[in-house]
Order: C-alpha cells, then structure tokens, then sequence
C-alpha cells in the first residue's frame, strides 16, 4: 500500500514558529472561547516563549494552546470575580500561578559541568530531544549499560569504548586507565532508547571521564562512530538541530556526510547555531571537550 502513496512528513516547528502561531492563532482563539475581548488581555513573546519552553516539549502546538487556554481561564476568572482588573497584561509570574511549577527544563550547562557527561541528540516520536550520556568507573573488567537500551546502542556502547584505546596518548592516560570496569548510563530509564547515531557521544562521554576534561556545555552532537574512528552519517538530522535550537545549545557536531542535510535547517536556526561536521573521532574530541591546558589553569 505504501508504494502506491505518497508520504508526506511533517517536522516539528521552531519556538519563533511556535510563538507565530500562538500569536496568530491559538492565543485569539482561546481568548474568544473563554469570553474575553482583545482589550481585555494581552500577552508579550517573551511569556509566549515561556510558556513554550517550560509547559510543553512537543513537535506540534497542541498541548500548547492547552496550556493557553487555562492561562486565559485563570485570567477570566479573576476578572469575573473582580481579583483584578481588565486590561490584564500577562506577566511571568502570571503563567506560574495559573500553570503551576516548571515542567521541563533546559540543563545542558549543568548536567555537562562535571567530566564524563555528554550531550546527544535523538529523534523521538514528538521530533528531536536532548539525550545525556554519562559515565563512570570502578574496579573490575565490565561494561555495564543502563537506560533501556537496545542491542543497536550497546553495540555503539562497546565500539565506542574500543575505538577509544588507541587514543590512550592523546587523551593523556595510560592504557592501564581502560582496564576497569565502566557504567555508561542514559536517563528517563523508563523510556526504551535504541538507534545508530549516538556512537560518538557515548565515546565523548568516556573521553571526558578518562581525560577529566568536562565536555562543552554549548556542544550537541549526533553520529555513529567505528572502531577505527571514522564518524557514519546518521538520519533526523532537522529534528535534531531543532531540538539542539530549543535547549539553548550553539554548537552541534554532525556527520560530514550529513552536510548536505543542514539545507533542510530552517534558515534563522541556521544563522544562530554553528556546524562541525566531522570525519573522525579525533575531530569530535578535539571539538567537545575543554582544552587541557585551560582545565590545569583553572
């Protein structure tokens, strides 16, 4: 049946497209069905982004306009019982009394701050995500793996860890520094993760505890790697450019044979991320973790 369609996808949109949208559309809407005239309450982009941002992660607006319309239910309530008085300007503090706390949160700063975290880029069924790889060792001779992962990423697990070894010397360690056991864990463990393309980021994750060079917290990144180090292309690229765009990241390393795919990029993301696209192992790293000699400085 499939050859005989034609399939069409639809991506995500970006937060500027969102808050469009919101503008345009949804915030007009809801404010109608819950009884309000336009001069009776306003909104500024700067709250529309906040609520995109910490109320929903999504590839489309519908949970969205969810959120807009108990905002706009909160604010006609408060009128009708003459809390507050009309013009209501929608402030910050506003969208947390009538939303509650902050449901999602942008920590790629925080999470990478240490050594041995690292920051990958997936594809989820509701666009593109963040995705955290963390590492640690112990005594013993193991690799153990954690998160749900499928046979695919504990491939990519072991790969990554060998492909590795060679680069003892410039990593700054003795190869006796790989002969113990190492934990290499993906959070939301209740959510089953698997695919071909966070290869590198679990290397770069192993890199950065061994080395104890923290990774950038400005860097994303996305691709599978082999054992001699040579980084393969990978699928989803837009989603997950835009999802790198959403968390507040400015950096993303990307297959060089998915260059080409960056054409797919909205143009005002590409204007304010920058690319690396990358052949091998040695560039990633060079390119993902703090220089050395910072590091002692500090």
């Amino acid at each position: 049946l499939l050859d005989r369609m034609e399939v069409i996808r639809f991506d995500g949109y970006t937060v500027a497209e969102k808050v469009a949208i919101a503008r345009g559309y949804l915030w007009p809407r809801q404010r109608e069905r819950n009884g309000l005239r336009e001069d009776e309450v306003s909104v500024s982009d700067v709250v529309l982004e906040t609520v995109i941002s910490d109320y929903t992660r999504e590839a489309g607006v519908r949970q969205l306009e969810r959120e807009l319309g108990k905002l706009l239910r909160k604010t006609a309530t408060g009128i009708a019982a003459e809390r507050i008085q009309a013009p209501v300007e929608v402030t910050i503090e506003g969208v947390r009394d009538a939303l509650g706390r902050q449901k999602f949160y942008r920590e790629a700063a925080e999470r990478t701050a240490v050594p041995g975290v690292a920051t990958g880029l997936a594809v989820t069924g509701t666009g593109g995500d963040v995705l955290f790889v963390e590492a640690t060792s112990a005594k013993g001779d193991k690799l153990v793996l954690t998160g749900q992962l499928g046979d695919v990423m504990k491939e990519s697990a072991q790969i990554a860890l060998s492909a590795l070894r060679p680069r003892a010397t410039e990593l700054g360690v003795d190869e006796e520094a790989f002969e113990r056991a190492f934990h290499l864990h993906v959070p939301a463990g209740a959510i089953p993760k698997d695919g071909p393309s966070a290869g590198i980021t679990m290397a770069t994750a192993l890199a950065s505890l061994l080395s104890g060079r923290p990774v950038k917290h400005t860097v994303g990144m996305t691709g599978e790697v082999t054992l001699q180090g040579r980084v393969l292309p990978i699928g989803g690229l837009k989603q997950k450019v835009l999802a790198a765009h959403a968390a507040g990241l400015t950096d993303v390393i990307l297959p060089e044979r998915n260059r080409q795919d960056l054409t797919d990029v909205p143009a005002h993301v590409r204007e304010e991320m920058t690319f690396h696209p990358v052949m091998s192992l040695d560039e990633v790293l060079e390119l993902a973790l703090e220089p050395a000699a910072q590091l002692h400085a500090v």
